[in-house]
């Protein structure tokens, strides 16, 4: 008889659409007793309970596993589906790897991967979709807040100055009547020129101004982010973007312009050179400074004038061991291209093998989920027809009530899940099909893409591909996103040696 331990987990998020633990412990145990299987020990976890619960419930789910299963002889890890054991291609890895040193198979209920290379290429496309899911679903929420944003109004509690009022659609940030005078008291002591930092906080001390209860005095801190922070003129800032409030300012434009040239002690530019690979893209590998750009004209005895754009370092201050990092522009661009060159599989042969398999297992996976709604959605209309007949009995006396109640009870749980199962197939992760087969076009086609185009979406293009992007005084050294890295070092065949294409 197979010994089993059983994995459920649940994000906050499903918590709110239906989807439960108990649920997910009801159908497990289920498919164990249907199998003939013994469930030894069951794990739980709910993402809700405080950040990083699900990690650490992971670990030691796995380290348990690692230490008892040839003493316990444990066969399977049963789950409901893959992605709630595999939320990324890391602990995709490392189930194999408890695969492949102690014997422990990873079993689902809804999900199964056949033998061989099909199954095994099926497993890693999923548990990238699993990935992908994830962080689609992070940008989801992005996206909603930055439509809160883009309709004007701030996406967390309101800044110092302010306060958040519930209940009022129209107007739910509204100036403190205290704190407001604070903060106008500042952009206007400092705009005169005379105060320092220190002199402020005095000044705010002395007429009775307050920051915080736990923090009265104003500090450096507290004075830099309020005299830079654009909400003040009206202005809402989110992920480097700055789009038009609807709340109320409280500084006028003129005023807040020359707290700027104050603080920065130099005058403001009129025109900013359009360097297009500066502003955050690359960093220093050396000391974590942003690289900026530089314009260079050189006039030739000839009368002819030549540009050249640089990128170096923005460390005005380096140590005496850091080393020049400055590229020529047509030098970085090539090496970007060479970057994302490593996405492609050179092979045409293995490459088209590659994709019409990736597009058989998404149609595979798509198939079943239609055939599970199917069932689901047949079943529903079973149980209103159940619910009809329960009510008719009881309404004709030949039902008692307390049957007709637990009897009801029991027909709303399953439905409930039902329609839980329902909406998590209509997800943005569901129907993944078209996305990861699109992913993998734009992956093979991300070299010629950054060939062909131009400034903005090459900018676009690095977004996209690459979390992060170091520069040397030699080399690019890039991280990729998931998917991408899993295509960079090559698509695996075998869960257990690590074969390659």
């Amino acid at each position: 008889m197979q010994k089993v331990v059983i994995w459920a987990r649940v994000s906050s998020r499903e918590q709110r659409e239906g989807y439960s633990i108990d649920a997910q412990l009801r159908i497990t145990r289920d498919k164990a007793e249907k199998e003939d299987w013994t469930v030894i020990r069951e794990f739980v976890v709910a993402e809700s309970a405080k950040r990083g619960a699900e990690r650490v419930a992971f670990n030691e789910m796995f380290q348990w596993v690692r230490t008892n299963a040839r003493k316990l002889k444990i066969g399977f890890i049963l789950a409901h589906k893959l992605d709630r054991v595999c939320r990324n291609m890391r602990d995709a890895v490392r189930m194999q790897e408890l695969e492949d040193s102690c014997g422990v198979k990873l079993a689902f209920v809804d999900n199964q991967f056949g033998p061989g290379a099909a199954g095994a290429l099926s497993f890693n496309v999923m548990a990238a979709v699993a990935q992908y899911y994830s962080d689609n679903l992070r940008n989801e929420v992005l996206k909603g807040i930055e439509e809160k944003v883009r309709q004007g109004w701030a996406p967390g509690l309101a800044p110092y100055g302010y306060q958040n009022v519930r209940g009022n659609r129209d107007e739910p940030i509204q100036h403190h009547p205290v704190n407001a005078l604070a903060v106008q008291r500042i952009f206007e002591l400092y705009a005169t020129g005379l105060y320092t930092f220190k002199d402020i906080a005095a000044t705010l001390e002395r007429e009775g101004y307050t920051y915080q209860r736990s923090s009265p005095r104003f500090h450096r801190t507290a004075l830099s982010y309020i005299l830079n922070n654009r909400f003040y003129v009206g202005m809402v800032t989110f992920r480097g973007q700055t789009y038009p409030g609807r709340h109320q300012p409280l500084i006028d434009m003129e005023m807040f312009e020359r707290c700027q040239d104050l603080l920065s002690g130099k005058n403001r530019r009129a025109r900013k050179a359009n360097h297009y690979l500066a502003g955050g893209l690359f960093v220093c590998t050396h000391c974590g400074f942003g690289i900026t750009g530089e314009r260079i004209v050189r006039r030739m005895k000839s009368g002819r004038v030549h540009e050249y754009v640089y990128y170096r370092c923005g460390n005005l201050e380096p140590g005496a061991d850091h080393p020049v990092v400055r590229w020529r522009e047509d030098q970085l661009e090539q090496a970007v291209r060479d970057d994302l060159a490593t996405l492609r599989i050179p092979n045409d042969e293995r490459r088209d093998w590659f994709r019409r398999h990736l597009a058989v297992a998404c149609d595979d996976q798509t198939r079943v989920r239609e055939e599970q709604n199917r069932v689901a959605r047949k079943r529903l209309g079973e149980l209103e027809q159940m619910q009809q007949r329960l009510l008719d009995g009881y309404l004709a006396g030949a039902i008692e009530k307390n049957a007709f109640t637990a009897k009801t009870a029991e027909l709303k749980v399953e439905a409930d899940q039902l329609q839980a199962r329902l909406a998590d197939a209509k997800t943005p992760g569901a129907e993944v099909g078209e996305h990861v087969l699109a992913l993998f076009d734009f992956a093979q086609d991300a070299a010629r893409e950054w060939t062909v185009s131009g400034k903005d979406a090459r900018r676009a293009i690095l977004g996209r591909a690459l979390l992060k992007r170091c520069l040397s005084a030699t080399s690019l050294v890039t991280t990729k996103r998931k998917p991408f890295d899993v295509l960079a070092e090559g698509p695996f065949l075998e869960k257990s040696r690590g074969d390659k294409i």
